[in-house]
């Protein structure tokens, strides 16, 4: 199983988008400074995962979560939170 996970950084409440095969690990590694792209943004949290059977599943979801289509509807979930 592979994972596409959503963090958001708790200090500039942006996001960042990766996948994983164990979402857990990955996560301690963000939180613990070892990942350069989010090191300076911590703390982060989950905002949610999606689940996948292959990785190139996961890496195309991941691809399609960082284009503008994403992250438009990335700004709508945050909008549905917020209210």
């Amino acid at each position: 199983m592979y994972f596409v996970y959503i963090l958001q950084s708790l200090k500039d409440m942006r996001t960042y988008v990766g996948y994983s095969h164990d979402v857990n690990e990955r996560f301690a590694s963000h939180n613990s400074g070892r990942v350069k792209a989010t090191k300076y943004r911590r703390p982060l949290k989950i905002l949610f995962t999606e689940e996948f059977e292959t990785e190139q599943e996961a890496k195309k979801r991941e691809l399609w979560w960082k284009s503008s289509v994403g992250r438009r509807n990335l700004k709508k979930y945050f909008k549905k939170l917020s209210r």
